[in-house]
C-alpha cells in the first residue's frame, strides 16, 4: 500500500527516537528497541526468527508506504543499527543520526530536522507496540482529508501517570495535554502521530528557541538544569499558536510499553498469542 493519504510533492519519512537508557529494565542484554517479543515467518517452510519490539512499529509504518525512516540513537547504542541494518528485513531503507541534547524527546527528534523538514512525519515510539495494524493508513488517510498539520493517533489509556493524556473539547477537538498526571478524568493517550512540514519548523524552532535560553555561557548545558521537555509540550505550544491538531480515536485500540519487566512478558504473550493475553 503506497502513499495513503499524503500529498503527492511531499515525501513520507518515518522517525524514532531511541534515546532512552531503559533504566526501570536495566541490565538488558542489548537496547530495549532490538529486544525480542515474537516471531516472523520467512522463506517457503516459514523458518521462525527472532522479531525484536521495533520490527512492529516499522511494520506498521511500511504498510502505510513509509519505505524511508530515521532512527536517533544515544551514544553506545550501536546494537541498533547492527541488528537492522539497512532496514532491508523491514523492506525500508534506514538511516541512523546520533541525539546531543539529552532533554526530551524533541531534542533528540530535532537532530533529523535538515532531513525531514520538508516531509511528511510519521512518527511513533520503537518501544512500544500497538493494535490495530493499520493505523498509520488511518492517520494518513484523516490527515489527507482534513489537512491539519498535526494528526494524533488516540488510544485508551493504560497508566496515565506515565503518559500524556489528550484533552478533547465537547466537539471532540484536541485543545490541550495533561503529562503524566497523577490523576485525570481524561481517558485517552497519543501513541503515534503524522505531522507535516509546518509542525516540523515549529518544533524545531521551539527546540532552538529553548537552548539559546539555557545555554550557559560559561559552561554550555548543564543537564541538571534542564527540565525534560515533551512531545506533547510542543504539540500544547503548537495549539496556543493556531496550528491545526486533528486526531483519529481508536476506542477500540491497545497498545504496550515494555518499560517494566511485566510489561516484556506481557509482549511476549500478546505478540504470540494475541492482545486478549494482556494482563
Amino acid at each position: 500500500m503506497q502513499n495513503i493519504g499524503k500529498e503527492p510533492h511531499l515525501e513520507l519519512v518515518g522517525l524514532l527516537p531511541a534515546g532512552g537508557k531503559a533504566v526501570r529494565v536495566s541490565p538488558l542484554p542489548c537496547s530495549k528497541e532490538i529486544y525480542p517479543v515474537g516471531f516472523r515467518h520467512m522463506g517457503e517452510n516459514g523458518i521462525s526468527h527472532p522479531k525484536v519490539v521495533c520490527h512492529y512499529l516499522l511494520e506498521n509504518m511500511r504498510s502505510a508506504g513509509v519505505t524511508k525512516a530515521f532512527i536517533i540513537l544515544r551514544t553506545g547504542k550501536w546494537d541498533i543499527p547492527a541488528y537492522l541494518r539497512n532496514g532491508s528485513i523491514m523492506d525500508m531503507h534506514l538511516g541512523y543520526l546520533l541525539m546531543e541534547f539529552p532533554f526530551g524527546v524533541p531534542y533528540t527528534l530535532d537532530e533529523a530536522y535538515p532531513f525531514v523538514r520538508d516531509a511528511i512525519v510519521a512518527f511513533g515510539f520503537p518501544d512500544i507496540i500497538f493494535s490495530p495494524n493499520d493505523a498509520f493508513v488511518q492517520l494518513l488517510s484523516q490527515q489527507s482529508r482534513s489537512r491539519a498539520e498535526v494528526v494524533l493517533g488516540l488510544f485508551p489509556a493504560r497508566q496515565p501517570q506515565h503518559v500524556d493524556m489528550v484533552d478533547l473539547d465537547a466537539d471532540g477537538r484536541v485543545r490541550g495535554f495533561q503529562i503524566k498526571p497523577l490523576r485525570t478524568r481524561l481517558r485517552y493517550t497519543w501513541i503515534i502521530a503524522v505531522w507535516t512540514p509546518v509542525f516540523t519548523r515549529f518544533m524545531h524552532e521551539y527546540v532552538s528557541a529553548r537552548i539559546k535560553m539555557n545555554k550557559d555561557d560559561e559552561d554550555g548545558y548543564s543537564i541538571a538544569d534542564q527540565n525534560e521537555l515533551f512531545v506533547g509540550d510542543v504539540i500544547q505550544a503548537a495549539i496556543h499558536n493556531d496550528i491545526q491538531v486533528d486526531k483519529v480515536l481508536f476506542t477500540n485500540g491497545k497498545y504496550l510499553d515494555i518499560g517494566t519487566p511485566e510489561d516484556m512478558v506481557n509482549a511476549v504473550q500478546i505478540t504470540n498469542q494475541g492482545w486478549e493475553k494482556l494482563i
